[in-house]
């Protein structure tokens, strides 16, 4: 049987009450159950263990260990994000055939990622790299006004939303299980982040937008990239971290103090929304593993 290795990783060491690798243990869960088509994965936690500015042990040299894919969640706001070193080991990581997905949230939230190159080039934040259409260079979501944007308001924490998936429908969002035979349903959150192909990048394409409930605009979730000559791993750029942590896909898991606004219930009372999120985590981890 082949066993693929992931790690979940954050870009921020552990803090008390806030998001750290433990808010996604469900998530990781999920992930070490999957066991299909001669394949089983084997999981790795941890959060950012380095000093500010300093590489991190594991980030930095990526290429060099036995990892095949990284889940990475970007917690910071820049400063003790991702160093250049940290940038390089990735790089080179994915260079080598390793897959990644990469995940942000509203603001600048994760924006250590515009050092990234390539998949971090997919996320627009509010004092760097933003949308280049600049009518939604303005707040969504006004329900927490001390969040600016982008802030793509789908719903609340614990609901779902109801997303678009855009054509020709991208494998990751195939569902066997469901009536249609894809996937419809993402955790909601009251604040999304932002992002879209980068430009000059022929090889990735949205793969699905949300809709929001605050100003009835379209946004994008997921931006996949394909594999190529010079980069043979794959990735997927998130607009939200809040599609994969535990408070999204069950409230009484809890949050951090500074969450505030009212929880609502969508994925509890309907069982659809978690098997819809859980389907498309289990297509991501086979997709994103490297090639035999």
């Amino acid at each position: 049987m082949r066993t693929l290795k992931v790690l979940v990783q954050t870009t921020t060491p552990a803090r008390p009450d806030n998001w750290t690798v433990d808010s996604f243990l469900l998530l990781r869960e999920h992930l070490a159950s999957l066991q299909e088509m001669d394949t089983r994965f084997e999981v790795t936690a941890r959060n950012r263990d380095a000093p500010i500015d300093a590489p991190d042990a594991v980030l930095s040299r990526l290429d060099e260990s036995d990892v095949d894919e990284l889940w990475l969640f970007a917690l910071d706001f820049g400063e003790g994000g991702l160093t250049p070193d940290d940038c390089g080991g990735i790089t080179r990581f994915r260079q080598r055939g390793g897959g990644i997905l990469a995940a942000r949230d509203h603001q600048d939230m994760g924006i250590s990622l515009c050092t990234l190159g390539g998949v971090g080039r997919a996320h627009f934040f509010h004092t760097k790299n933003p949308e280049t259409d600049v009518s939604r260079l303005t707040p969504d979501d006004r329900g927490t006004p001390a969040i600016s944007w982008p802030n793509y308001h789908s719903g609340r924490n614990g609901d779902f939303q109801r997303i678009v998936a855009t054509e020709p429908v991208h494998e990751l969002l195939r569902n066997p299980s469901s009536p249609s035979g894809f996937i419809e349903l993402f955790p909601a959150h009251p604040h999304e982040g932002a992002v879209g192909v980068p430009e000059g990048e022929a090889r990735a394409q949205v793969i699905a937008t949300g809709h929001s409930l605050a100003t009835d605009r379209p946004f994008n979730l997921a931006v996949a990239f394909e594999r190529t000559t010079d980069r043979p791993g794959r990735g997927v750029a998130e607009s939200s971290i809040h599609h994969f942590a535990d408070y999204n896909w069950d409230t009484s898991r809890g949050a951090p103090s500074f969450v505030t606004e009212p929880a609502g219930t969508g994925m509890k009372d309907n069982p659809s929304g978690l098997a819809d999120i859980k389907q498309y985590v289990r297509n991501l981890a086979f997709w994103l593993a490297p090639e035999r």
